[in-house]
């Protein structure tokens, strides 16, 4: 069963946690394919998903809802995961922001069904931060550009890699 990450974001910390979570998922002994959702042609030939996104206002962003709306009859059949990337500084946890729905109005997420949401904090490449967050972090007043809680993440893909072992041996 080939597993799709799939992220979408801009500044590059949604594709730093989905590669982190695939490398893991890899260890795991589960075949991985990481992907820009905007890439993935026919969802259909993966067995389980890992689908996330860099917040906007508490909201996934539009090529990730557009996946997610366009393929749910094949993700709401499948093994799910979801994760959402808030901005640097911001704390992990396991729900929306300010208790909001990651994917917008509408019941997307209690349609889906999935099996996990997570939610990380991201931090961004300094070259890709706007000018004034690059001024802020040279001050010293902001996180350092390294990735996110790697051990965090890493747990998070051994829970999912439990699952998925589970679900393949039929439990």
């Amino acid at each position: 069963m080939t597993v799709l990450v799939g992220y979408a974001g801009r500044h590059g910390p949604a594709r730093g946690i989905a590669e982190c979570l695939a490398a893991r998922l890899e260890e795991g002994g589960f075949p991985v394919e990481v992907r820009p959702l905007e890439e993935v042609a026919d969802p259909g030939r993966y067995g389980a998903f890992v689908v996330g996104s860099a917040l906007r206002g508490g909201v996934w962003l539009p090529d990730a809802t557009d996946f997610v709306r366009r393929t749910a009859g094949t993700l709401a059949g499948r093994p799910l995961w979801l994760f959402g990337v808030r901005g640097s500084g911001a704390g992990g946890g396991r729900s929306g922001a300010g208790g909001t729905e990651p994917l917008g109005p509408g019941g997307l997420m209690e349609r889906l069904r999935p099996r996990g949401y997570r939610l990380f904090s991201g931090a961004r490449e300094g070259s890709r931060l706007p000018v004034a967050a690059r001024l802020t972090r040279a001050l010293g007043r902001g996180r350092d550009g390294g990735l996110r809680d790697r051990a965090e993440i890493g747990a998070w893909a051994d829970g999912i890699a439990c699952e998925l072992a589970a679900t393949a041996h039929g439990r």
